[in-house]
């Protein structure tokens, strides 16, 4: 046991006399106080006594049982004490098991000392973020859904197991990545997103694993990958069923190995990063259908969150709503309306097939459209959303817009949109009173589409 303070206890389990010592020098250098057990026994035994232990170390094969059985033991018993596992060297099955029973991390042996150290550290500042009252959580609503997705974020935080975030395009997967991030002992490192779908084929593997100067046509400088723009934080990988097939492979090779060859080099790169990954794809079905690699989807998907749709937590409408207009108003730096009580009965009667994203779409609109502050049914303008009707109409068009909307749809209807209200505006002499009379909106309307295409100079 080394004589550093006890601030700091850490058990070790193991029962290789020289595992034991190595992990008791190297924690005593790191001013941790440690206590061993060379077997199962001893270990419940020790975390049932008198000390109390802010971490665990535990080999994978003990004389009298399983690390696993220890690690379930700890789930139930002192849920609050991280526990990691000390794994064979490849054993890849064994570290999916222990994280799926719990376990914070694993380390394989040999032990290297540098990703002990990290590792250590890491689960020590768990204790420090769960005293603290400021969480990075913005997964709003009260219903029953949310509360149990809430809670599973809190739990999941704790490890650095890989978590694959299932549910619908638009129901906030990236606002619960962001939650178990800052909710986690990388809080305060980087938190990097990527839309796996939004990346051409051929630039995937450049993006995420950086390149080399000339390594390419058009590769004038070095590039950091993504992986390493995450070190020590966390690498979100959003539709990543959208990955090429050929890149799967080299994603999972990056996660097994911790290690990244960047284009055009000749030595791989040690990377620090817990792997987030999110899709709307039933992930299964694609795996069935050939799609995405069986041995990929077992190593992202050890823990799995599923978010529910806004249909599933239609009581949450009124609290999502308020919070999504306050973010609004201030973006766009305008006094944040109220809604009424029949724009309120008719949110909660549609169905959301855009989920949250389409409500504040909807709600920005509204904010735009308004009279006055408060929010009235007609200023959702549901019924118009999907009207067959029109949907016929823009088909005979849609052929004909296609080349020019060159994939930025957002871009190419701003400008159709500037253009109008710019003639608008000098057939009016800038006279934004009559412009908006003109143009059939209201004044509010008029000054807040102003700003948002930045013609208000």
């Amino acid at each position: 046991m080394s004589s550093a303070t006890a601030s700091n206890r850490v058990l070790v389990v193991d029962d290789e006399p020289d595992i034991r010592e190595l992990l008791e020098i190297t924690l005593g250098r790191m001013g941790l106080d440690t206590t061993s057990a060379a077997n199962l026994t001893e270990a419940r035994d020790l975390l049932r006594g008198a000390d109390a232990y802010q971490l665990c170390l535990t080999d994978m094969r003990l004389p009298d049982g399983d690390g696993i059985e220890l690690i379930e033991l700890m789930q139930r018993e002192f849920p609050q004490v991280p526990v990691a596992m000390i794994t064979a060297h490849g054993n890849v099955d064994s570290a999916i098991r222990a994280l799926k029973a719990g376990a914070f991390d694993f380390i394989s042996k040999p032990v290297a000392l540098e990703k002990l150290r990290s590792l250590v550290s890491a689960a020590l500042e768990l204790e420090q973020i769960q005293s603290s009252e400021q969480r990075n959580d913005e997964l709003i609503g009260a219903t029953e859904a949310m509360l149990k997705l809430r809670s599973q974020v809190a739990k999941v935080a704790r490890s650095q197991a890989p978590v694959h975030i299932c549910g619908e395009s638009g129901s906030g997967k990236e606002v619960v990545a962001r939650s178990v991030h800052g909710q986690g002992p990388r809080a305060a490192g980087p938190f990097v997103a990527v839309n796996c779908g939004a990346i051409p084929a051929e630039l995937i593997e450049s993006e995420l694993f950086g390149h080399l100067k000339g390594s390419f046509t058009g590769a004038s400088r070095d590039k950091l990958g993504l992986f390493q723009a995450a070190e020590g934080g966390t690498l979100f990988l959003d539709e990543v069923a959208d990955l090429p097939l050929a890149m799967q492979v080299k994603l999972l090779r990056a996660i097994q190995e911790t290690r990244v060859r960047p284009v055009g080099a000749n030595e791989e790169v040690t990377t620090d990063v817990r792997l987030l990954s999110a899709t709307h794809k039933p992930l299964a079905q694609e795996v069935k259908a050939g799609r995405f690699r069986e041995d990929l989807f077992f190593r992202i998907n050890v823990i799995e969150l599923q978010v529910p749709s806004l249909r599933e937590r239609k009581g949450d409408i009124p609290e999502l709503a308020a919070a999504l207009l306050q973010r609004i108003a201030q973006t766009n730096q305008l006094s944040s309306p109220t809604i009424a009580a029949d724009a309120l009965e008719t949110l909660a009667s549609y169905e959301f097939p855009g989920n949250v994203r389409e409500l504040e779409n909807m709600l920005e609109r509204a904010t735009a459209l308004c009279d006055g502050d408060q929010i009235s049914a007609s200023d959702l303008q549901i019924g118009s959303i999907a009207s067959p009707s029109k949907d016929r109409a823009l088909e005979g068009t849609a052929a004909n817009v296609l080349d020019e909307v060159a994939g930025n749809l957002d871009s190419y209807l701003a400008d159709i949109e500037r253009h109008a209200l710019s003639e608008a505006l000098d057939a009016h002499r800038w006279n934004r009173t009559e412009t908006a009379q003109a143009l059939g909106i209201s004044f509010r309307s008029l000054r807040y589409r102003m700003k948002k295409l930045s013609l208000e100079d």
